[in-house]
């Protein structure tokens, strides 16, 4: 499977199925320490010195997520960011979720 980072998100209107089983633990395997929350939706937890750090950080998810088409939901506060990811379209989980967690892996 082609490494996550070098592709880019598409536009998702639904029409395909979220991935399940096998498929799933293949993306799995290519994000690091992101966990898979009933096959639905992918989460990781980030940990920072400060506030200010962590706003950075989000404010890079944000520009990353604007670049690629596709955004995750971002929960923060003082030097903790969580990030949930899945694609509204299919009500579960897409290669552009796995796409966009590699790339944001390679912020932190």
């Amino acid at each position: 499977m082609k490494d996550l980072a070098t592709k880019k998100c598409v536009p998702c209107e639904g029409g395909i199925p979220p991935l399940k089983g096998k498929k799933l633990q293949e993306y799995l395997s290519q994000v690091s320490k992101w966990n898979v929350v009933e096959e639905h939706h992918l989460t990781k937890k980030f940990k920072f010195k400060d506030f200010k750090t962590a706003l950075k950080f989000v404010n890079k998810v944000g520009e990353l997520a604007e670049q690629e088409g596709h955004h995750p939901n971002i929960s923060f506060t003082w030097g903790k960011v969580e990030i949930t990811l899945f694609t509204h379209a299919i009500n579960g989980l897409s290669e552009n979720d796995f796409i966009l967690a590699r790339k944001i892996d390679l912020l932190s």
